[in-house]
């Protein structure tokens, strides 16, 4: 079942009671704040920059989202995860800080961040949350449309170690300067670029670029995805791990090193003849 709390919560000002003058609201009054349960997620939505009254703050925001918080509270189950929609709003680590401390203080867990800023991106993963990086007029993974949009998107730099449960969404290229632990997962409708071990699962060209690579120092995941081809870890691991990538082939998807791979801008030639392959 869905719900939208936002049409009774927005009624109300500051001190949880109804605003005095209807047709002439104040600033704070004009940030619509929406909280959406949809199958068991509570969805957070702040509005967009556009949306945001020139003169309202950082506070007005923060004042509105608690008095969302404890209007809205009767409406879920306690420990219910909650995706924080920022849209374009930077947020940076104390301000997540402090709407995860909010979101706790009624029972509520956050789980995702999904923004179309690299900034919170960053600041949210850092934090250790699930993360979805869209561009400004896309819609989120994983619902983006089938055909690849001409759109580029900056790739998105982490540097972290993507630990279990950790999901990181993003619609350009991935670059994990650290390790992806099993049960840490990248989508990403671009490249993936691990610089360390890939022990998670990594699901490039997301959903249908088979022209995609993923490329880690040390390659053992758990299961690789590139477009709509699905590869698992070979039973037996290489005597000595080196640099690889992983590729679609017509035979589906193999992984040769790196030193194997043709010097070219995007890396698409591959030296197969004479190279060393993994296929899997």
């Amino acid at each position: 079942m869905n719900a939208d709390f936002s049409s009774t919560l927005s009624i109300l000002n500051a001190q949880g009671k109804a605003d005095p003058t209807p047709g002439t609201p104040s600033d704070q009054s004009k940030l619509q704040i929406r909280l959406k349960n949809e199958d068991g997620v509570v969805k957070l939505i702040l509005p967009t920059d556009a949306e945001t009254p020139a003169s309202a703050s950082w506070n007005d925001l923060w004042e509105q989202l608690q008095q969302r918080l404890q209007a809205g509270k009767r409406f879920w189950q306690p420990l219910t995860v909650v995706h924080l929609i920022a849209n374009d709003r930077l947020l940076d680590a104390r301000q997540l800080q402090g709407i995860a401390d909010a979101l706790a203080d009624v029972s509520l867990q956050l789980q995702l961040v999904a923004t179309s800023r690299r900034q919170t991106a960053v600041a949210a993963a850092t934090a250790g949350y699930c993360v979805t990086q869209q561009s400004a007029i896309a819609p989120l993974l994983p619902n983006a449309p089938a055909a690849p949009s001409p759109q580029i998107v900056e790739p998105l730099y982490l540097q972290m170690t993507v630990r279990s449960g950790m999901d990181i969404r993003h619609e350009g290229t991935v670059i994990i300067m650290g390790d992806v632990n099993p049960g840490g997962e990248i989508f990403a409708a671009g490249d993936i670029i691990v610089w360390g071990r890939l022990r998670g699962i990594a699901h490039a060209g997301y959903p249908n670029n088979p022209q995609c690579l993923i490329m880690a120092l040390q390659m053992e995941p758990t299961q690789l995805r590139i477009a709509d081809r699905v590869a698992r870890a070979p039973e037996t691991p290489p005597p000595q791990f080196e640099p690889e990538v992983a590729y679609i082939t017509p035979q589906g998807i193999r992984i040769a090193r790196a030193s194997d791979i043709k010097t070219t801008p995007y890396l698409r030639e591959l030296a197969l003849p004479g190279s060393h392959q993994r296929t899997e």
